[in-house]
């Protein structure tokens, strides 16, 4: 079944992905402005694309635990996935500044003043150095310290989990949810990572 899986989505280009993610806030948008999002299509977009963007951070998250696991491959999408993510965020920080806020002196006291605007603000700019350098010519250029660069996608999924948390009134489960599967695929990397101190110790 997983072999099956893996064939036809090797035969997916990667993309397709990248149509299908910027089709969705167009899509939103094009909601907004017919009456398809509510009596407050400002808010709805804000929270789909900051809600997408963190479902997104979470797959890529958990795509090496998948393939190591399951068996199932969707490392050519990663970048996709990861750059997608981005775009989201980046998007969603959009609609707070320009539709929501619109006061653009009142967005710096804001972000100090709100915690779930720091944190979700330091969660983008962890982000802006990852989407940066998510291209061939990076990879080549910064060798090895690519792979160290990247893994502030741990940060930055922490980051956004924590906003998400911070940011809705009273109890609700969903962000605890999204929260909670941050950090169970967090810590799936935490053995591998105490056996490579601990043989770096013994060297």
């Amino acid at each position: 079944m997983v072999n099956t899986l893996n064939t036809y989505l090797r035969k997916i280009p990667t993309w397709v992905l990248y149509v299908l993610g910027a089709a969705y806030p167009v899509w939103l948008l094009y909601q907004g402005l017919t009456g398809g999002l509510g009596v407050d299509p400002v808010k709805v977009m804000e929270h789909a694309l900051g809600e997408r963007a963190l479902q997104l951070l979470i797959l890529g998250l958990a795509v090496t635990p998948l393939r190591q696991r399951v068996g199932l491959n969707l490392m050519k999408f990663r970048r996709a996935i990861g750059v997608i993510a981005f775009f989201y965020v980046f998007a969603h920080l959009l609609v707070w500044l320009v539709l929501d806020v619109q006061i653009l002196s009142q967005v710096w006291a804001d972000i100090l003043k709100r915690p779930y605007l720091t944190i979700g603000m330091a969660g983008f700019l962890v982000m802006i150095p990852l989407a940066v350098t998510s291209n061939n010519w990076s990879v080549r250029k910064l060798g090895p310290t690519w792979r160290r660069l990247h893994k502030l996608t741990y940060a930055a999924c922490l980051l956004g989990g924590v906003h998400f948390v911070w940011l809705v009134k009273g109890f609700q489960l969903e962000p605890l949810i999204y929260l909670g599967l941050i950090v169970g695929l967090l810590a799936m990397r935490l053995p591998k990572s105490s056996k490579r101190m601990a043989g770096v110790q013994k060297a």
